[in-house]
């Protein structure tokens, strides 16, 4: 083994471990590329063909992974359950107050923090409709 072939293999291995530790694709790309520029390596010692090889090797992977890249990123949001609670009507039970982060609603016999909308401080007893659902907040709009 000549020491490029070392480096190249030191430098795949670096990469998978980056990818393994964050679990981002970030740099799997270019652990494919290593390995390409370290068996290149076996039958060649010109350093630029080596590097060329790795960059065109990244880039390619890069090229070819990048849709499904994209469409693993772009995943939605579950529906959920709680779902169903968008468009109902809810009674608030505590006045619903954004800049003091307080308020408490009663949709369909549950007890749910809520804010209000459009930053709008909303007394007890009002009526509100429920137009979405923040984490676990219901974002409500006095009727």
């Amino acid at each position: 083994m000549n020491t490029m072939t070392i480096v190249w293999l030191v430098l795949a291995v670096a990469t998978a471990l980056l990818e393994a530790i964050t679990v981002q694709l970030v740099s799997i790309w270019f652990t494919i590329g290593g390995i390409a520029a370290c068996v290149t390596s076996l039958f060649t010692d010109n350093i630029m063909i080596q590097i060329a090889v790795f960059v065109g090797v990244s880039a390619l992977a890069l090229t070819i992974t990048r849709p499904l890249v994209k469409k693993l990123k772009s995943r939605g949001s579950e529906p959920t359950n709680a779902d169903r609670f968008i468009g109902k009507t809810a009674l608030v039970l505590e006045e619903i107050d954004n800049e003091k982060a307080q308020g408490l609603v009663m949709v369909d016999g549950q007890k749910w923090t809520a804010r209000s909308m459009n930053d709008e401080k909303i007394p007890k007893d009002t009526s509100v409709t429920v137009k979405t659902i923040e984490g676990v907040k219901l974002i409500v709009r006095k009727e």
